[in-house]
């Protein structure tokens, strides 16, 4: 059993997309708890969906961690969080399929954030969207940023 590791930082995550699919964006804040320091990121890609880009922001915060440490995700994204906390376990018994036998949708993404967690020990909070969360808010912003950057 893997020991548990005190929580350390929170990964504060969110995604866009204009049109679905269409260009996308991500954007996480990581919040190291003991220094209270911050880092901001965020990313794009041209033809993609909101799901992948949701995804996408959970991927980038968890790779810059260097060392395992204790993660708390917060998102505004159902499908991410039941994704990591209820639904990933089961995909993988079935190898990658869902209950009717269709393979899981951005499996690839899954397979990724299905690694990373397991570096980590990781806890998950829902915060709703657009309802004035400021990190969340913040990470709504740098996402459709970074898409809009696309645009130009």
């Amino acid at each position: 059993m893997k020991k548990k590791l005190p929580l350390t930082v929170i990964l504060f995550t969110d995604g866009a997309c204009s049109g679905n699919p269409g260009p996308g964006g991500w954007g996480c804040i990581l919040r190291h708890l003991p220094t209270g320091k911050e880092k901001e990121m965020s990313g794009s890609e041209t033809m993609t969906t909101n799901n992948r880009m949701e995804l996408m922001a959970v991927i980038q915060g968890l790779r810059v961690l260097n060392r395992p440490v204790g993660v708390q995700v917060v998102s505004d994204s159902q499908y991410v969080l039941n994704g990591l906390e209820k639904w990933m376990a089961g995909w993988k018994r079935k190898g990658w399929k869902l209950a009717d036998g269709k393979p899981v949708k951005n499996q690839d993404l899954w397979m990724e954030l299905d690694e990373l967690k397991s570096r980590h020990d990781m806890s998950f909070q829902y915060v709703r969207g657009h309802a004035g969360h400021p990190e969340n808010e913040r990470c709504d912003e740098m996402a459709v940023e970074a898409y809009r950057k696309l645009k130009k």
